[in-house]
């Protein structure tokens, strides 16, 4: 039973390490989409004018 047990953790460590450094996932759709839309510059509005006026004055 304990090499049944050491077999399984040996194995679980092989896949853990295949799985985190040897084999490179391909990107979906939407993970590409979403790299895109982050690279691509975005468009600015000057909000500032929008702005109310200040009410009162500042003494």
């Amino acid at each position: 039973m304990p090499y049944l047990f050491g077999g399984l953790v040996l194995l679980n460590a092989m896949l853990l390490g295949y799985y985190l450094f040897i084999q490179k996932p391909a990107p979906t759709k939407t993970v590409q989409q979403a790299q895109t839309e982050l690279t691509q510059p975005t468009s600015f509005t000057n909000s500032a004018k929008y702005i109310p006026p200040l009410i009162g004055t500042k003494e």
